[in-house]
């Protein structure tokens, strides 16, 4: 019954948000007028509606599978609540609840950074210097991929953190527009080379 509860608040509190907390900042003028430019809300929607697809799934799939037994009711549910609050399970969610408040002023990078800390501290992590290494590594390429192939606008926090991320940000223009470059200036030369070509055959 808990499993059950667990996803359909999930699934509520995700339609929620795909309708009021998805897109806050304000998007761009030339965003807006641009056809062709993936708006900010794109992503952040495909995840929802594929998380809400899952969890529906989930839904029936626990319905069919407990429907009948006896400990499937709300009097067995609230017996396990005790022992629910000391379980990893909701030390998962404090801190996911927790990094949704500090993601804003910390900034991404080190909201992930502290996330994958705490999860690999939950999830019974030891080494404590593998553990800081990997979550940082994990966090950069987190970063990569959302910020610099993807071209998802990231929080960047308050203060240090977001001239931090603000050059961060910089470095992965550069490499983005160094590797373009040197993709703009490959297809002229075979263009060009295409039409050399193609003047020399009708020349010969």
């Amino acid at each position: 019954m808990f499993e059950l509860i667990l996803n359909v608040l999930l699934f509520v509190f995700f339609g929620w948000a795909f309708f009021t907390h998805v897109l806050e900042a304000p998007v761009p003028i030339k965003v807006q007028k641009n056809p062709y430019a993936l708006q900010p809300d794109a992503w952040p929607k495909a995840i929802i509606i594929l998380l809400e697809i899952c969890l529906l799934i989930n839904i029936i799939k626990i319905i069919k599978k407990n429907k009948g037994k006896e400990d499937f009711t709300l009097g067995a549910f609230c017996a396990t609540i005790p022992n629910f609050f000391k379980s990893k399970l909701f030390i998962g969610i404090v801190i996911l609840t927790v990094a949704s408040f500090i993601l804003e002023p910390l900034g991404f990078m080190v909201t992930s950074f502290l996330v994958l800390c705490a999860y690999g501290w939950l999830l019974g992590a030891k080494k404590y210097g593998q553990l800081v290494i990997a979550s940082v590594c994990i966090t950069f390429i987190l970063y990569i991929i959302f910020s610099g192939l993807l071209s998802v606008n990231l929080p960047r926090g308050y203060g240090f953190l977001r001239d931090f991320a603000l050059a961060l940000e910089n470095i992965v223009q550069s490499v983005k527009n160094l590797f373009g470059g040197k993709k703009e200036a490959a297809d002229a030369a075979e263009t060009a080379a295409v039409v050399f070509n193609t003047v020399r055959t009708m020349i010969g």
